[in-house]
């Protein structure tokens, strides 16, 4: 996490007179022209930190500097507080655990941030999900290749470089360049039935994931144009799941954009007879055949 990486760097920064642009990118597993681009995110906030150049040069602080108490107000470390804790619901962050402390320490401002909490973690706490992005968050850390075994229609070894960890809806994926493919997919961690590192290492490609680049690259689906027919009895929950964007309340119609893979059909099949697959045509006619096969399953 950026906002982390930038606190830790910080607290080094304050701890040593001098450290070099190539120590801190070790030191933070990421390139040198990452660590620039966080100094310059440092200074923009604020925080004099000083560039020296030749052969005994590096970064530091100006002498004495010191965070005072008005660097974070309360607000902001109530934020920063709630940020934390709701990502340990994600994974295990042993830096997420005590970044905090510290800051609070060198602040020296206390605050309350029992007004809101997100919990990420599903109902019933999927224990296996949260072991997996743990595995991940460390791999993407050290830049560490991941072999895996991926269920995707037929399950398939691939070798991956991690480089993001992506909650998009209700799911966890992990943005990674697959060495199979030569390009960047869309791994659902669901999906995943066995992972483990190589011991060998990449260079980190530069990837803006302020720029959504998963919402053009779908893992290895197609994405398609659904338009479904509902019953008025689901219509507050058609509202909850696709927005009322989405609906056309005079029809009783909703369209939407999702990835066609299994998951759709039982989606579409989760609704019973309360929706109407309109089009495409060959979704409504595979949901047709599903339904058949489910009949059959349960006649006596």
């Amino acid at each position: 996490m950026k906002l982390d990486r930038l606190l830790r760097m910080t607290m080094l920064l304050l701890d040593r007179k001098k450290v070099t642009a190539r120590e801190l990118a070790e030191e933070f597993h990421v390139s040198v022209r990452t660590v620039y681009r966080d100094i310059d995110t440092l200074s923009s906030a604020g925080i004099p930190v000083v560039s020296y150049q030749g052969a005994n040069g590096g970064i530091s602080l100006i002498e004495d500097y010191r965070i005072d108490k008005h660097f974070l107000k309360a607000g902001e470390i109530s934020s920063l507080s709630l940020a934390l804790k709701s990502l340990l619901t994600a994974y295990e962050d042993p830096n997420a655990k005590t970044v905090l402390e510290k800051i609070r320490h060198v602040a020296n401002i206390e605050s309350k941030e029992d007004y809101l909490f997100i919990d990420d973690s599903p109902w019933g706490q999927d224990v296996h999900i949260k072991q997996k992005r743990t595995f991940l968050k460390a791999a993407i850390e050290t830049s560490t290749c991941v072999e895996i075994l991926y269920g995707n229609g037929t399950d398939t070894p691939r070798m991956i470089e991690p480089h993001t960890l992506v909650q998009k809806g209700r799911s966890w994926y992990v943005y990674s360049y697959c060495l199979q493919r030569q390009a960047f997919r869309l791994f659902k961690l669901t999906r995943i039935k066995e992972l483990q590192l190589t011991g060998q290492t990449f260079q980190r490609k530069e990837v803006n994931v302020s720029e959504l680049p998963w919402d053009t690259d779908w893992y290895d689906h197609k994405v398609v144009t659904l338009k479904l027919a509902y019953q008025q009895e689901i219509r507050e929950k058609v509202e909850e799941m696709f927005g009322v964007e989405a609906i056309d309340e005079e029809k009783q119609t909703v369209t939407l954009q999702l990835p066609e893979d299994q998951w759709l059909y039982g989606f579409l099949l989760s609704f019973s007879d309360k929706i109407e697959v309109l089009e495409p045509m060959h979704i409504r006619e595979i949901i047709q055949r599903q339904a058949r096969n489910i009949l059959n399953v349960y006649k006596t």
